[in-house]
């Protein structure tokens, strides 16, 4: 059996478009995979998010555990052209380097009264992937508590942990009886401008499809291109 593309060519018309979210008209395509793009924008595209946390004083009420939970579920800039992911990385290291991943320095104490840590504390060796608001509370300290903490930061996917889904939304419905053109919304958590997770899911999604495309090619030539 000789197997062939059939992919018709994607139309995408922009209704409504900007940091935080884009709603686009889908059409040249069926429903099937308009919804595997709304799928690829929640799971595939990665985003960077603190996945390792070294704890080096910790006074607190809060145990070390739900700490660097809460680390790693606060939404970080990511510029996809600057990292990569770990197991794409040349470094081929368990810790990593800087292509792949961004150290955070935590270093906070309460003196005479309580005091609050924000997001905003933690430093970045990277000053541009940063969290996207420094107003997101971690923990509470008491007068004489302190956290002192190395925090590590790669890209994910959504797929593998709710914290590296770089949308809050993502919405499928269709815009015509005949059922020939879709609409999408999406709503970025604000680590990726909305507008690049959808190109970013299309791209991927077109990446899996032509490698699929090119295994089946090859076992029906018998192994042979």
């Amino acid at each position: 059996m000789a197997w062939k593309r059939q992919w018709r060519p994607l139309e995408i018309s922009v209704l409504e478009a900007d940091n935080s979210k884009v709603r686009v008209l889908l059409s040249g395509v069926d429903r099937v995979y308009a919804n595997a793009v709304r799928r690829f924008a929640l799971s595939e595209v990665p985003v960077m998010a603190i996945d390792d946390v070294v704890i080096l004083e910790n006074t607190s009420i809060m145990y070390d555990e739900v700490l660097a939970h809460r680390l790693g579920l606060i939404p970080i800039y990511t510029d996809l052209s600057r990292y990569t992911l770990p197991e794409e990385c040349d470094c081929k290291s368990e810790l990593g380097c800087p292509r792949c991943r961004v150290l955070f320095v935590l270093d906070a104490s309460a003196t005479d009264k309580p005091k609050t840590v924000y997001s905003g504390d933690l430093v970045s060796e990277d000053k541009d992937t940063k969290p996207i608001s420094p107003n997101i509370p971690i923990a509470k300290l008491a007068p004489g508590q302190k956290i002192k903490l190395e925090a590590y930061a790669k890209l994910g996917r959504g797929k593998d942990h709710a914290k590296w889904q770089p949308a809050t939304v993502a919405v499928l419905r269709d815009a015509d009886e005949e059922g020939k053109k879709f609409e999408l919304f999406i709503e970025s958590v604000g680590a990726l401008p909305a507008p690049e997770i959808l190109l970013q899911a299309i791209k991927i999604l077109h990446k899996k499809m032509s490698k699929i495309y090119e295994d089946l090619k090859v076992k029906d030539n018998g192994g042979k291109d």
